[in-house]
């Protein structure tokens, strides 16, 4: 008895076993015309097996790609579609350009940096202020997310001073950080008893 895992590989397991067999006999008729009908009989075959999920031309343009793949692309008929190359099919991908940041603290992250970067060449002083807010609620956010014992406002003021060369300030007794660790709607409603309070 001879198992699958020692026959040859199924170029498209999809399609079974039987399909390929189908293909390697039709690759072994001499007669151009019957090996035509009989890559036309095996389409057929293929497109019961793998009901169409598209319109009939895309399907049709698919099942005879997938048919000269099967092939190995050593099947010689009249395709009535245009064939992908198999270069085409089988080339790779170049590889993404992941660009290298220098972080000074990977829990803030580069946009963090980036942010307090901007903020430093705002010359309007309450917009300077509103972004340095912004991003200190931010770095606060990523504090309880990396590492919650870490998580305090003084840091938070001291990062902030300290990565903007002492050009922002955040003083901790006019401003008041957003809650971490709620949802959206949560945070909606601690802003709503703060404004209450006021």
């Amino acid at each position: 008895m001879q198992y699958n895992t020692q026959r040859e590989q199924l170029v498209m397991p999809e399609y079974g076993r039987g399909i390929q067999m189908m293909v390697d006999m039709a690759l072994q008729i001499e007669d151009r015309e019957e090996r035509q009908r009989c890559a036309n009989t095996i389409v057929k075959i293929m497109a019961s097996l793998l009901p169409s999920t598209t319109n009939k031309e895309e399907n049709e343009h698919r099942l005879w790609n997938h048919l000269a793949r099967i092939s190995h692309y050593k099947l010689d008929i009249d395709y009535p579609v245009n064939i992908v190359p198999q270069e085409e099919v089988q080339a790779h991908p170049a590889p993404l350009h992941y660009p290298m940041k220098d972080i000074k603290r990977r829990h803030y992250g580069y946009l963090v940096e980036q942010a307090l970067d901007y903020a430093k060449t705002v010359e309007d002083k309450e917009m300077r202020q509103y972004i340095t807010e912004c991003v200190a609620n931010q770095m606060k956010q990523d504090l309880f997310i990396w590492n919650r014992d870490s998580m305090d406002n003084a840091l938070v003021a001291q990062d902030i001073e300290r990565y903007s060369d002492g050009k922002l300030n955040l003083d901790l007794d006019d401003f008041t950080f957003e809650p971490v660790g709620e949802s959206p709607l949560q945070q909606a409603e601690s802003g709503k008893k703060r404004k209450r309070k006021k």
